[in-house]
């Protein structure tokens, strides 16, 4: 049997974390598999869908890699077949119309509450026939009133439920749209639907999605409802815990290879491994090793991978990503070295590529000012002479590399028998702005010899200045 999986969000939102590492372990399935992965926008929700978030649900599958093999398919685009579907059903009396109105339901519900009761349509309409003109109605499903269903979950176990538990399901609205339990069962019969992994949320939802699809003679997928995502106090996740939509985390820097390792441990594990990559993941993953227990979202945790990834991917996938962080700030690439150079002598230095965008800029524009507290420590009167000398000896070098720049800025210090840090300091603040950087043999080499001159001469009209005021 080829496995086809599915990720089925409603776009009434962003596109969050908990939905996100469903949409990883389906799609990790049919790629361990060797099956298909279909993404499907169940927009049936009218009033609540838009565009805006249809979108944000592409914009972060495909900034995590995720990509479908079929779709993505809206169920807007299929409400004919749905209608076929609940007339055939209405035909084989498997459905019928049910004309009781809301407040009628309520009150209902109401008076089932006060003697203790499940509060439930009570089949009022299962079997009548006197149906009045004119009048608005639902079409709800018969659910069989004897027997059970049984799930046979990959993460829950044996889940079993009497039918006798489950009231009459509506699947058809009295505007004549269908619901999204009928929607979805339709779907996943007419795409092939043969492992379903959603959220533990969902579980109330299966025995009746199960009976509908009995009733239409179609074929019942396997399960697999996976626990919630918690906060760190152990609440269910949410803004107050930061960042929950996925596209925020690349906002702050995150590279997806991070999220996406992150994401595949809240659940799932293989021994004691913690880092995994893609090829990794599809080649161990199983639904079975998916635990019960809801797992809480750890941000130092994920920080500490996106530093790992930072440092040990390759830089060309690292920039990739990075660029968008330099456009955001919008700076011209074109005006200085390659991000794998920058990428290779930064990346110990931060946590996310926000950071490293940000602390770089100097490589490709001037800075506007000298960072005040660098400025005011290291860019005194004392440090005009080192600066001119050094100056000298690094515009004196013929082949701008490393071992040079330091060469030059070694003879400097020994010449004026100063230590390396009246030397090294004065030039750091002068060439990048502060006095935080990369080693200065690298962080040069990186700068143009001009651009070095022209910074040092900056940095010396500004110590003059100093003594001037």
């Amino acid at each position: 049997m080829s496995v086809v999986t599915r990720f089925a969000p409603s776009p009434t939102g962003y596109l969050h974390v908990g939905g996100a590492r469903t949409a990883l372990y389906s799609w990790l399935l049919a790629k361990n598999n060797g099956g298909e992965f279909v993404l499907r926008i169940e927009d049936t929700d009218i009033e609540r869908s838009t565009e805006e978030a249809k979108q944000a649900i592409l914009d972060g599958m495909q900034w995590l890699g995720l990509t479908w093999d079929t779709g993505p398919i809206y169920q807007t685009d299929r409400f004919d077949r749905y209608k076929d579907l609940i007339q055939q059903l209405l035909d084989e009396g498997k459905a019928y119309k049910c004309f009781m109105s809301a407040e009628e339901l309520d009150a209902i519900r109401e008076a089932q509450k006060e003697r203790g009761e499940k509060p439930r349509y009570p089949g009022t309409w299962r079997d009548r026939t006197d149906h009045p003109e004119g009048e608005p109605f639902v079409i709800r499903f018969k659910t069989p009133l004897e027997g059970t269903v049984v799930i046979t979950d990959h993460v829950r176990g044996k889940i079993e439920i009497n039918n006798s538990e489950l009231d009459d399901l509506i699947i058809q609205r009295t505007d004549g749209t269908p619901t999204y339990n009928f929607c979805v069962v339709v779907d996943d019969w007419d795409m092939g639907i043969t492992h379903v992994v959603r959220g533990e949320d969902h579980i109330n939802n299966t025995p009746r999605q199960i009976n509908i699809l009995q009733a239409l003679g179609a074929p019942v997928p396997e399960y697999a409802h996976v626990s919630m995502i918690l906060g760190d106090d152990g609440k269910k996740l949410s803004k107050r815990h930061g960042a929950v939509s996925v596209m925020q985390y690349r906002d702050d820097g995150f590279l997806p290879q991070a999220l996406l390792n992150y994401l595949v441990r809240l659940g799932w594990s293989h021994g004691d491994q913690e880092i995994f990559t893609l090829d990794e993941m599809i080649e161990l993953f199983s639904l079975d090793a998916i635990g019960q227990s809801a797992s809480a979202f750890n941000t130092e945790k994920l920080i500490w991978l996106n530093q790992h990834y930072i440092k040990s991917l390759p830089a060309s996938e690292v920039a990739a990503h990075l660029k968008w962080h330099f456009d955001g700030l919008e700076v011209d690439l074109t005006t200085g070295p390659a991000l794998e150079s920058v990428i290779a002598i930064q990346a110990d230095r931060v946590k996310t590529l926000k950071e490293l965008a940000e602390i770089s800029t100097y490589f490709y524009q001037d800075y506007e000012d000298f960072d005040a507290n660098a400025a005011k420590k290291h860019l005194r009167p004392v440090a005009r002479g080192p600066l001119e000398l050094v100056k000298e000896k690094l515009m004196a070098i013929e082949a701008w590399e490393p071992e040079n720049i330091q060469a030059a800025i070694n003879s400097t210090a020994e010449e004026l028998e100063v230590g390396m840090g009246k030397v090294g300091m004065p030039l750091r603040v002068a060439t990048t702005g502060s006095g935080n950087s990369p080693s200065l043999d690298v962080t040069l080499n990186l700068l143009s010899k001009e651009k070095v001159g022209e910074r040092i001469d900056n940095a010396l009209t500004f110590i003059a200045n100093r003594e001037n005021s």
